[in-house]
């Protein structure tokens, strides 16, 4: 008799397995199932098994090593002004059609509030030596919309995704220590670590989910298996890899109609210049926070400089948590001259693509020539 193997966020076994492996494994590991395994108490075999069952089911959409893209290639937190009538279609360009286009949700906020017609917000990475503004151009034509504003990051401040472990937090939890900043800064690679990071960062299918995870992977590269891990290795410790993760599909429902979030939410504040960083430390600390970052809103955004991003099931609790991180920076001496949330609405996430290569052969097919994208 075969036995069902559960496939929901919900089941305790799971739950101890998700808790490790949306976001605890951080850095290249080379045995991150098996990190699993000891660090959640869940056996190996039990792990995978569990692992793959969730990922052919839905429940998980990916499981990949991620890179912190933001040393690999430029990015920017894309809003886009597009008409309504249009804005589905843009929606839908971006995510099917534009590799380099990683989140992609349409938000809304107050009418009134400044930038409230920017409905459309993306991520956007565009491979070194190309130009953000000119690939931004490219999608606007593409899409009719009528305005785009790059809000890139200058510092980062918190990076984890964490769904289950973030379920049931209380307003106001955070670490006992300000959370630490981290450098945005591009990183040029050579065509052999080019070849290893290009096999290390692919999604993972279910039957590829095995105890010596990255054999085939370094096969796929063309190195042996000690320079694959030594590249890796080497990667690692120049701040180019983020974590190992599985990812869970957060907003749609999955297995036995369950959502792990149901709300994202878009927080902004305007703190004064000069105290972008400490600012962006207190609210990094807070543990239902998945993104913080310093990034220019301008006087469209009311001149916001610190943004983060929280997900939740009930839009009043995630209130509740903007109410504590605002008392919060009251308390640490910061003043606030702004903030608002743009909630987020339709929303698809995909991995933006970073490779030089692949960003030559989708200008080709646009029949662009790539040397006019270049920066």
């Amino acid at each position: 008799m075969t036995t069902t193997i559960p496939a929901t966020f919900t089941d305790p076994i799971n739950a101890r397995v998700l808790a490790i492996s949306e976001d605890r494994l951080q850095g290249f590991q080379r045995d991150p199932l098996g990190e699993i395994s000891r660090q959640s108490g869940v056996e190996l075999s039990e792990v995978i098994a569990r692992i793959q069952a969730m990922l052919r089911a839905g429940t998980i959409r990916r499981v990949r090593q991620t890179l912190l893209a933001t040393n690999l290639a430029q990015g920017a937190l894309v809003a886009w002004q597009v008409p309504h009538e249009k804005l589905d279609a843009a929606f839908d360009y971006m995510f099917q059609r534009d590799p380099f286009s990683g989140h992609v949700v349409i938000r809304t906020t107050d009418p009134a509030t400044p930038g409230a017609r920017y409905r459309l917000w993306t991520t956007l990475k565009v491979p070194q030596g190309f130009s953000m503004t000119r690939h931004g151009e490219v999608l606007a034509q593409q899409t009719g919309a009528e305005r785009f504003l790059l809000l890139p990051a200058k510092k980062l401040f918190a990076l984890g995704v964490g769904h289950v472990r973030r379920r049931g937090l209380e307003p106001g939890s955070r670490a006992e220590v300000p959370a630490e900043v981290t450098d945005v800064t591009v990183t040029r690679l050579s065509e052999l670590e080019w070849r290893v990071l290009l096999a290390l960062k692919r999604e993972f299918e279910p039957e590829e989910l095995v105890p010596r995870l990255w054999d085939a992977r370094a096969r796929e590269a063309g190195v042996p298996l000690e320079t694959f891990l030594a590249v890796a290795a080497g990667l690692n410790g120049r701040k180019i890899i983020g974590r190992f993760s599985t990812f869970l599909e957060h907003v749609k429902a999955v297995g036995g109609g369950e959502r792990v979030t149901r709300f994202n939410a878009l927080f902004h504040w305007a703190v004064p210049p000069g105290r972008e960083i400490e600012a962006g430390r207190e609210v990094g600390r807070h543990h239902i926070m998945t993104h913080a970052y310093w990034r220019e809103g301008g006087p469209e955004f009311h001149d916001v400089n610190i943004m983060g991003v929280a997900h939740g099931t009930e839009k009043s609790v995630l209130l509740a948590h903007k109410a504590a991180l605002d008392r919060h920076l009251t308390e640490a001496g910061i003043p606030v001259a702004y903030t608002n949330v743009f909630w987020g609405g339709r929303s698809e996430i995909k991995p933006s693509e970073i490779s030089p290569f692949a960003y030559r052969e989708w200008c080709q097919g646009l029949g662009i020539d790539p040397e006019k994208m270049k920066e």
